[in-house]
């Protein structure tokens, strides 16, 4: 008994691991790999001056290069269109998708923006390039993740970031209006982002 109930408190104490998580593996970026962060306004960074989005703070963090290809006002079938040229001419060894904040604010059906998502990492992986997914609230009185991003992730089994956006907006100390972060916030975006790929192998505990 005594022996089971060692094995019990050890099989506890792996899952409680710092680092230790069910999200999908991504493969290990080199220090020259370019990361793609396409989006909207929330990877553009509108709410924040130059140099406070949340691209740039992830670049700073994991020493990395990442490129803003964020479109202000772009709803997932406009990104969808404009998705195929960017991963030509980028060429990245990953993609950060945060795409979705349009859809729900023009009230767009919900179904076309999760195929609209589904496509996009279909044409990512199809180049070989992995994809992280970063959840965006919809509209509501209080922010909260449209549920198609879990489903997503996990149906196309690619690391989910889900709740930091929502976490940030329902603060007012970190967003600049109702649906932006400010500079505080997009800062932490790129923590959640970071420890996300610290989790899935992307990058090394010692890229921190």
């Amino acid at each position: 008994m005594r022996r089971a109930g060692r094995l019990l408190l050890v099989c506890i104490a792996l899952l409680l691991l710092p680092g230790c998580s069910r999200q999908p593996q991504l493969p290990h970026l080199a220090p020259d790999a370019v990361i793609l962060a396409f989006g909207d306004s929330l990877t553009y960074g509108t709410g924040a001056n130059v140099g406070e989005s949340y691209p740039v703070k992830l670049e700073q963090l994991l020493h990395r290069h990442v490129v803003n290809s964020g479109v202000p006002g772009e709803t997932t079938a406009e990104g969808l269109q404009r998705l195929p040229l960017v991963l030509e001419e980028i060429r990245p060894q990953l993609m950060i998708l945060c795409l979705g904040g349009n859809d729900f604010l023009r009230r767009l059906d919900s179904g076309e923006t999760q195929e609209n998502l589904r496509r996009m990492i279909q044409l990512a992986r199809q180049r070989h390039v992995p994809v992280v997914l970063i959840g965006v609230p919809r509209l509501g009185l209080m922010p909260e993740t449209a549920p198609l991003y879990a489903r997503l992730a996990k149906e196309m089994k690619v690391p989910l970031v889900s709740d930091v956006l929502q976490e940030v907006l329902s603060d007012p100390q970190r967003k600049s209006d109702y649906v932006h972060p400010n500079a505080r916030g997009y800062s932490d975006m790129a923590q959640a982002i970071a420890q996300v790929l610290y989790d899935t192998g992307a990058v090394g505990q010692s890229a921190k």
